[in-house]
C-alpha cells in the first residue's frame, strides 16, 4: 500500500503566482455543533450572511470560487458559485468529516494550480492575509498556511493524490497534513482578529 507520506508530486520550477492560477474555496460544511447544528455560513454578522463576508473579502484576490457545504446548496448557489459537496472516499460516504474532505473536492475539480482556502466562521480576519499565503506559495512553491490556523491555506493541485491517501488511510488533522506536504506556516499579526465563531455568544456585536 502507497503510504500518504510519499507520493506528493513535485511541483514545477517557481514562479510568480498571478489570481488567473488560483481557485478560491471558502469553508462551509462543518456541522455547527456549538451553534445549535445550525449551518454557520449562512448565519447573519453584523447585518451580512458570514459567506457573504467572506465572499466579499476571498473573490478579488482569485479567478474564480467555489464554496464547499454540506446542506442549504440552493440557498449557497445564489451567490452565483459553485458549491461542492464534501469528497466521497470512503464506502459509506461523507458525514462532517472535516475541512480536509472539502478541501479534497476542490482540488478534484480544480482548473487551476492553486486553491486558496478560507472558513466562512472568520469574518473579522484582514485581508493581507490572503496575500501573505500567496507571497509565501510563491516563496517555496509548496503552499503556504496560516499557523494556528490551518483553514487559511494555499494549496498546490499537485498535492491531490496526497490527500486522497490521506484520508483514505483515516487521518483527518489539516495542520499535519499542511506540515506533511511542506507547506509554510505564516505568523498573523493580531490573533484576535482570526476568532472564529463557534457559539451563538460569540455573534453579539461588540
Amino acid at each position: 500500500m502507497t503510504s500518504p507520506l510519499t507520493d506528493l508530486k513535485p511541483l514545477t520550477p517557481a514562479r510568480a503566482i498571478s489570481p488567473d492560477d488560483i481557485t478560491g474555496l471558502i469553508l462551509c460544511g462543518g456541522a455547527g455543533s456549538r451553534m445549535g447544528g445550525i449551518d454557520k455560513g449562512l448565519l447573519d454578522f453584523h447585518g451580512k450572511a458570514l459567506i457573504d463576508i467572506a465572499i466579499e473579502k476571498l473573490r478579488p484576490e482569485v479567478c474564480s470560487l467555489a464554496i464547499s457545504a454540506n446542506r442549504n446548496h440552493q440557498n449557497y448557489a445564489t451567490r452565483g458559485f459553485q458549491v461542492l459537496k464534501d469528497a466521497d472516499f470512503q464506502d459509506d460516504g461523507p458525514n462532517y468529516e472535516g475541512p480536509l474532505a472539502g478541501i479534497l473536492s476542490g482540488l478534484e475539480l480544480l482548473k487551476t494550480q492553486w486553491l486558496l482556502v478560507i472558513p466562512c466562521d472568520v469574518p473579522r480576519f484582514p485581508v493581507e492575509i490572503i496575500r501573505g499565503l500567496i507571497q509565501e506559495a510563491e516563496r517555496t512553491n509548496a503552499g503556504s498556511y496560516v499557523s494556528a490556523h490551518p483553514t487559511f491555506a494555499m494549496v498546490p493541485k499537485t498535492a491531490q493524490q496526497a490527500l486522497e491517501n490521506y484520508l483514505r488511510h483515516g487521518k483527518r488533522k489539516l495542520g499535519d497534513w499542511l506540515i506533511h506536504i511542506q507547506a509554510t506556516p505564516i505568523t498573523p499579526i493580531s490573533e484576535e482578529l482570526f476568532k472564529n465563531l463557534n457559539t451563538p455568544q460569540d455573534l453579539v456585536p461588540d
